[in-house]
């Protein structure tokens, strides 16, 4: 009886099978829940189509702008309505059904890639026509953005909100691996026009997951105006040290760090003469340098430490971009890069990471916001003023400016008592 028992149980799993699949578990942790998983799938896609365009039309700036300044103010215009708008779209995320936000963001961003994609078949393009869509893109993400990451902590528990900041992270930066590598196939085959309708094809993947997301509405509850709630959500923040400290650093890391991806196209032409094939592969060593840093971040979820440990990894950043802006070997600056892009999303993550731990479900919208003005706002401000002096120097030296003003801000976070190295 005994044995017959025994051999109609099911064998013992092996153990290295056991602790795969505990690894898998811990990664994909905020996967286990069914909206978020919907979610993230719709936004891999889009991500991927974004990214496409985003190598298409840095190229096609440059070709049809033909300066490091013209990179500069289209990454400042795509930008820019984060300073103006995010505020708005905050105190809107908490007002309405994110959702519906989301899809009318993703609908207005799918219009801007098709009208692009027209403009360059008939061969009717001109500089303002680039420019002018970016800005009105990053007018419909200025919206999008707050409603998106404001929707994320209400679709899993609390205790897997590192995780999935690290999975969009991980979802995000593998679009910066297979986007380029998709975008200077599609350039060579069949041009730009061909990357722009991919991307504006790509909002209907996360269209159709929005509208099968269950996510819960909030309560209507007493509402004062629009700029009512503004400000209270600002006064909020002005008392909360730690946010302020995480936005200020959040803003600064953008502002000097993010003009090295700003910057690849004039890199790779002019110090090591390639096309926009050398362009995509130094795109791709970044984003899987970021895949990995992301994939690290969901590994170690929450932890004591979190503040000390990213200004630690920030500084380290700072010398990969010192040293990325004095490489001649292509092999060499390929590392440096894919270092430095995972070097930077784990402070990325991390940054974020606590100012959603710290937010209340209320002001969640609001309070991300003014941290997205920041996060966001720097790049645009960055990249314009980087591109400004790009023209009077050279992109290597600008880069290599920033590392070290960079490097100095974190020593500064990094030795000042009660404050970010102490979350």
């Amino acid at each position: 009886m005994s044995t017959s028992s025994a051999s109609s149980s099911p064998p013992p799993p092996p153990p290295d099978a056991t602790a795969a699949s505990r690894v898998w578990r811990r990664l994909g942790a905020a996967l286990t829940h069914r909206d978020f998983r919907i979610l993230w799938l719709g936004a891999a896609a889009s991500t991927v189509g974004t990214w496409v365009q985003k190598v298409a039309q840095n190229w096609l700036v440059l070709s049809v702008g033909g300066s490091a300044f013209y990179l500069g103010l289209d990454a400042f215009l795509g930008e820019a309505p984060i300073l103006l708008f995010t505020l708005i779209g905050g105190v809107v995320a908490d007002r309405y059904d994110r959702r519906y936000l989301l899809i009318g963001s993703q609908v207005v961003q799918m219009l801007c890639a098709f009208v692009l994609m027209g403009l360059v078949l008939f061969d009717t393009v001109a500089i303002w026509h680039i420019l002018g869509l970016s800005f009105v893109a990053g007018t419909a993400q200025a919206f999008g953005g707050p409603a998106y990451q404001s929707l994320i902590p209400t679709l899993i528990p609390k205790s897997d909100l590192p995780n999935a900041i690290a999975l969009n992270s991980i979802q995000f930066n593998l679009a910066r691996v297979i986007g380029p590598l998709i975008a200077g196939a599609t350039l060579a085959a069949l041009g730009t026009a061909a990357c722009f309708g991919l991307n504006g094809a790509s909002f209907l993947a996360v269209i159709a997951a929005l509208s099968m997301v269950r996510a819960p509405v909030l309560a209507a509850g007493r509402r004062n105006d629009l700029w009512g709630e503004m400000r209270s959500g600002l006064r909020y923040v002005k008392h909360q040290p730690a946010i302020v400290a995480l936005t200020l650093l959040a803003f600064l890391a953008t502002f000097l760090g993010l003009p090295l991806l700003t910057f690849l196209p004039v890199i790779a032409r002019e110090v090591f003469h390639m096309g926009v094939g050398g362009y995509s592969v130094m795109m791709a060593w970044s984003g899987a340098g970021a895949v990995t840093g992301a994939l690290a971040v969901a590994w170690m979820g929450k932890f004591p430490g979190m503040g000390r440990v990213l200004l630690i990894v920030q500084l380290v950043f700072a010398v990969l971009v010192f040293a990325f802006a004095f490489s001649p070997v292509w092999w060499l600056s390929s590392v440096l890069l894919f270092l430095a892009g995972a070097s930077l999303i784990v402070v990325f993550s991390m940054t974020t990471s606590l100012v959603q731990l710290i937010a209340p479900d209320e002001m969640r919208g609001r309070v991300v916001s003014i941290y997205m003005v920041a996060f966001r706002g720097g790049m645009p401000l960055g990249s314009l003023a980087s591109g400004y002096f790009a023209e009077r120097s050279s992109a290597p030296t600008v880069l290599a400016v920033n590392a070290v003003l960079l490097l100095l801000v974190t020593l500064v976070f990094l030795t000042r008592p009660r404050g970010v190295r102490d979350l």
